[in-house]
């Protein structure tokens, strides 16, 4: 018997923080419905760091498709637009097929422009990007900061002062396109297909723990050995991929800038302190149906809890449905 869920083309989003276990909870989901993986995971989308951002095991991906693992060699950015755009498109071929997309991932910013919408758009200029860098190199980023606050104050509310990258880009939309950023992103594109978000969510001092063993197996695995072929294949430590937590403190280790167990400690802390913020920013998301799991669970009993729960909760519709219900 076909599943509600692909019988009404709702799409199933599974979230919440790095090391909480979505990929188990995905796999035990997977052996009950005939579903799809696409992955909302801004890194694991790189090829040849598999063990650095924790991938699906081979025989996972074998079994179940997945989107967006391995596509992209590190030396090329993508951006939370483009996966929108793209997943977009995937999800509603799957829905065609009668298969359920399943989102999986912990990328906040990639999910919100997958359901949301977010403004892209051809608002870039390389020239006037670098000439504000360089204005934050001689004047500093509290300059830039406080020009952000002067043309767009609802956005510099939202951004850190210390985050320049996104101060920048902020910049480059107003000065190019005359308006702010904020002003685009009020003018999303929500997802055109119906979605139910669930989050797992687990006790911090518990996830803490897990995220601790989880590092220790990777340098067990070889996340030294990796990051040492990913340099040796010409990529730099500089590259968006690259300059994140795992490669980033490697990175350090193989130049003798800190010690093995500085490096395993570092990595330790700061995925602990991604994770904080992955909570933070999934607590403000809407719409999302929690549940919350012991350190050690059963991803069957969490799957079959899913299905429950997705059988008693309405979907987010897209408007055009909406206004057909009316």
């Amino acid at each position: 018997m076909t599943h509600p869920l692909i019988e009404k083309e709702v799409v199933l989003v599974l979230l919440g923080p790095t090391g909480v276990g979505k990929t188990a909870v995905s796999r035990a989901l997977a052996q009950r419905l005939p579903v799809e993986i696409v992955s909302a995971d801004s890194r694991q989308i790189y090829r040849y760091m598999d063990i650095g951002t924790d991938k699906p095991d081979a025989e996972f991906r074998a079994r179940v498709p997945h989107h967006f693992v391995d596509m992209l060699p590190p030396d090329v950015t993508f951006s939370a637009g483009e996966f929108a755009h793209q997943a977009r498109w995937v999800i509603q071929n799957l829905l065609k097929k009668k298969v359920l997309p399943l989102v999986v991932g912990g990328s906040g910013l990639y999910i919100r422009a997958l359901l949301e919408g977010f403004f892209e758009g051809k608002a870039k200029d390389e020239a006037l990007r670098q000439q504000l860098e360089a204005k934050a190199r001689t004047e500093g980023a509290e300059v830039l900061y406080q020009e952000l606050k002067m043309v767009d104050p609802e956005s510099a509310m939202k951004i850190h002062p210390h985050n320049i990258k996104r101060v920048i880009r902020a910049l480059e939309v107003y000065y190019l396109t005359g308006q702010p950023i904020s002003y685009w992103h009020r003018r999303r594109d929500p997802a055109p297909f119906p979605y139910i978000k669930i989050g797992l969510s687990m006790d911090r001092a518990a996830l803490y723990a897990r995220i601790n063993q989880r590092v220790e197996q990777m340098f067990d695995a070889g996340l030294i050995e990796e990051t040492r072929r990913l340099l040796a294949m010409g990529y730099s430590p500089q590259l968006n991929a690259l300059n994140t937590v795992g490669y980033k403190e490697v990175v350090q280790f193989l130049n003798d800038e800190i010690d093995l167990y500085t490096c395993v400690e570092r990595v330790k802390r700061n995925t602990r302190r991604y994770a904080k913020r992955q909570f933070t920013w999934f607590r403000a998301e809407k719409s999302v149906h929690w549940i919350h799991l012991p350190q050690n669970y059963d991803p069957t009993i969490v799957a079959n809890e899913i299905l429950s729960l997705v059988d008693q909760v309405q979907p987010v519709m897209p408007r055009s449905m909406e206004r057909e219900r009316e």
